[in-house]
């Protein structure tokens, strides 16, 4: 990932990739794996825990591997039961593919969680959906103007502290996240209050509520103010309110803990130094740098179950899931409500989704209206600073939902 997350895998409505994808998305999936692979590890080899009838399914993922991805696990659930499969390799020079069911780094897929637990807290009454922000943190001097409604629909207008551009379309750089100073970097222990402290040291981008900017800040923001209200640590929170519920037991809100516990497929990067290539296994990393606006890690299993539940009800009560999936109109074609994305297919079917990425995992998460289909899947690859195909990302991203959700019907 570079400075966020890949909000959004398939290209808008209007056949544009989003802004936020472009930007601080996932898509640096490199055209060729690591010199010296050989063969077998690149060589597709699909598997299911329920059948080997769908071919379409392997294609799509074969799709990913063919531009140059390392490795593939998909889950769908839909009308013909659930279909898990993987593809590709879970580790440069091996052989064995990915594990159906392994962990990986969600990305900014961690904002939906986070938006569930603040609008839990906001149905409870414990948080106001349109109170000020600054009072409940007034150590970081916000504008008063900002809601917490506003964090979690981008609209706060507060600096991304993982860089962002100005009104002048320059580029303003935050907390290391790329290059060969981040591998080296990777390690380091961020405070969440340094990440925001970093962001509002920055000019604002417009006055709160007057605009939509994507801004992993305002889902650290929101972190705090459930640690401010309940008490509780937010990982100890997320645990309380959806992951034990859930029996989510794949999935963990690390923090700072560096390891991907249990089995999982790895995530390089690469970068130059002295003239010559390097590329680096960075499946280990503190993700703190991105805290609650990316931190978490899954299974394809576990957010089947959560985004399902969220979206059938089992979650949040009804008026506020339907304000969870109300666009702001200022989101324009990205469709952001709270914590989500609306996307409109052109086959006619909507679908709810946020998608994310840490450098190397790009995350998938997509279900319809009603939780009774979804799709979830890591992809793993080869990052690196000039994000090399990231046009093949999004294309193999939307014949993977053109085939679930639209039948292999053609998509816009």
């Amino acid at each position: 990932m570079t400075s966020s997350a890949m909000t959004s895998g398939t290209k808008n409505s209007k056949g544009r990739m989003p802004q936020a994808f472009r930007r601080v998305g996932v898509a640096a999936v490199a055209v060729t794996l690591l010199a010296g692979v050989a063969a077998p590890g690149v060589a597709t080899a699909a598997d299911t825990e329920v059948g080997r009838d769908r071919p379409e399914l392997q294609e799509a993922m074969q799709a990913f591997v063919d531009s140059g991805s390392t490795g593939v696990q998909l889950r769908v659930h839909d009308q013909r039961g659930e279909w898990a499969g993987s593809a590709g390799v879970r580790k440069l020079g091996e052989a064995a593919k990915p594990p159906t069911n392994g962990r990986f780094r969600v990305g900014s897929v961690t904002k939906t969680f986070t938006a569930t637990v603040v609008l839990q807290l906001v149905a409870e009454g414990t948080l106001g959906l349109d109170s000020t922000v600054a009072g409940y943190l007034p150590q970081f001097g916000l504008d008063r103007r900002i809601t917490v409604r506003m964090l979690l629909q981008h609209t706060s207008g507060v600096f991304n502290h993982t860089g962002d551009f100005d009104a002048d379309g320059k580029y303003v750089p935050g907390v290391l996240w790329r290059d060969k100073e981040w591998v080296n970097y990777r390690f380091h222990t961020y405070e969440p209050e340094e990440l925001v402290r970093l962001a509002l040291s920055k000019p604002a981008k417009f006055e709160p509520g007057t605009n939509w900017s994507y801004s992993n800040t305002n889902y650290v923001l929101a972190r705090l103010l459930i640690e401010k209200v309940t008490g509780h640590s937010y990982a100890e929170e997320m645990q309380r309110r959806i992951l034990r519920p859930l029996g989510l037991s794949g999935t963990v809100a690390p923090t700072t803990q560096s390891e991907i516990p249990g089995p999982h497929a790895h995530a390089y990067y690469r970068y130059e130094e002295a003239g010559q290539q390097k590329t680096v296994d960075v499946s280990r990393q503190n993700p703190s740098w991105i805290s609650s606006g990316g931190d978490m890690i899954s299974t394809t299993q576990d957010l089947h179950k959560f985004f399902s539940a969220l979206q059938g009800g089992r979650l949040l009560p009804a008026a506020l899931l339907a304000e969870m999936r109300t666009p702001h109109p200022k989101s324009g074609d990205y469709r952001y409500g709270l914590g989500l994305f609306v996307q409109d297919l052109s086959c006619g079917v909507t679908v709810l989704q946020h998608n994310g990425g840490v450098q190397g995992y790009g995350t998938l998460m997509y279900s319809t209206p009603d939780g009774s289909k979804t799709l979830t899947a890591s992809v793993n690859y080869v990052d690196d600073v000039p994000m090399s195909v990231a046009g093949t990302f999004p294309k193999n991203v939307q014949r993977l939902i053109d085939v679930e959700f639209c039948g292999g019907q053609p998509m816009d």
